[in-house]
């Protein structure tokens, strides 16, 4: 039974793929979680305006960002924290300090658009790249300064 599948399923495709399958599986597993629904003409015709829609947010989302983007020139912010004296802190500054203080500067920024690859464990300058959308994204300059006492 071919099928259209409306979310990823793993080990068998994307969301929009038509694939085939048992006709048990569909019915039983498939088609009443959602997650698929019957290839027949009429809903071949909805996941390809489904699919199209979804490309015109996609590009007005990244008109957003793009502009959005532009917002950030030359942006830095200073995280203050509590360190030992071979500048190693108590602790580590992380997304969701970066968002916050680049939220205080004004920007719209979630902890999830922050792209640290480890979070970071020592005083300095960091360059951390912020992804405002899949095909957008900008660095910031982090100075992680210590506290004063």
């Amino acid at each position: 039974m071919d099928v259209i599948l409306t979310a990823r399923v793993d080990q068998l495709g994307d969301a929009g793929d038509i694939v085939s399958v048992t006709r048990g599986y569909a019915r039983n597993f498939l088609i009443p979680r959602g997650q698929a629904m019957a290839a027949n003409d009429t809903h071949r015709r909805i996941m390809d305006e489904e699919a199209r829609l979804s490309g015109l947010r996609s590009k007005k989302l990244k008109l957003v960002a793009e502009a959005h983007a532009s917002t950030f020139a030359d942006v830095s912010c200073t995280i203050s924290v509590q360190a030992n004296e071979e500048e190693q802190l108590y602790g580590s500054v992380a997304e969701r300090e970066i968002a916050s203080a680049l939220q205080e500067l004004g920007h719209e920024v979630d902890h999830r658009m922050v792209r640290l690859e480890d979070p970071i464990k020592q005083l300095g300058v960091y360059t951390v790249p912020i992804r405002l959308h899949e095909d957008v994204e900008v660095s910031v300059k982090v100075w992680v300064v210590k506290a004063e006492a």
